[in-house]
């Protein structure tokens, strides 16, 4: 989803990461480029961090956010990890582009015993009446505009999957400034090949949107529902032993 989405790291409320890694020092497994922007708050927090995409590009953007991670370059259905490595495997808004028939054995694979996968999606809260002016005048010009799958609704998978028979659920609320000229950027982008006459006409209704609905000098807020989830995993459905790193204790399954 490319409308309203692009939030800096820093936005990305701590409470959220709080709930979704519960225990600071954790052996944590930040799987994928999307991981990004938490990268730096993970790093704060004192997490003990791997850093996994299938791209060598992917695992160069998180160092950047997370300089001490331990860099591993894999696709997500064949990790280089012994069993039972993490505490945590953590998804941030790309659960939805795993295959996750092959991909949820693995990660119940690499993940301890009491460990959990968590999965993070930020999505725009359109309930505010500014917003929805705003998604009024693009569909306007756009009927798809600000629609769009966040894919969060892929999470419904781990029902299925006999590895995460338990998942707990919890929204956070984030609101997140713009700016004026930030605001028309945005919309101005969005329709990069709209005739000069009916692109200014556009810009100038969201100029007047804006100004209405903001109390200068402030800037508008926009508003974010982030989606968390956990999921437990559980051992038990695998035909052959995990066997624990180091001198944990061999588990016979």
């Amino acid at each position: 989803m490319a409308d309203m989405t692009s939030l800096p790291q820093s936005t990305f409320p701590v409470a959220a990461l709080d709930w979704l890694i519960d225990d600071r020092g954790a052996q944590v497994l930040a799987l994928g480029r999307t991981c990004v922007p938490l990268m730096r708050m993970l790093a704060e927090r004192g997490d003990r961090l791997t850093a996994n995409d299938p791209d060598p590009s992917g695992v160069r953007r998180m160092l950047a956010r997370a300089p001490r991670a331990l860099p591993t370059v894999s696709d997500a259905a064949r990790l280089p990890f012994v069993p039972c490595a993490f505490d945590v495997v953590l998804i941030n808004q790309s659960f939805h582009a795993l295959d996750h028939e092959v991909v949820l054995p693995e990660l119940a694979r690499v993940l301890k015993p009491g460990g959990h996968l968590a999965l993070s999606y930020t999505i725009r809260d359109d309930s505010v009446p500014w917003v929805r002016r705003l998604v009024t005048l693009m569909r306007a010009v756009d009927p798809q505009a600000m629609t769009g799958d966040y894919g969060s609704a892929s999470v419904d998978a781990l029902g299925a999957s006999p590895h995460f028979p338990a998942v707990e659920r919890r929204d956070f609320r984030l609101w997140a400034p713009i700016g004026r000229a930030a605001m028309l950027d945005m919309v101005g982008r969005r329709f990069p090949d709209l005739a000069e006459d009916r692109r200014a006409e556009l810009l100038a209704e969201v100029a007047s949107l804006y100004d209405s609905s903001a109390r200068a000098p402030e800037p508008l807020l926009l508003p974010y529902r982030v989606a968390c989830w956990r999921a437990r995993v559980d051992h038990s459905e695998f035909t052959s032993g995990l066997t624990l790193p180091d001198d944990g204790l061999p588990i016979s399954l």
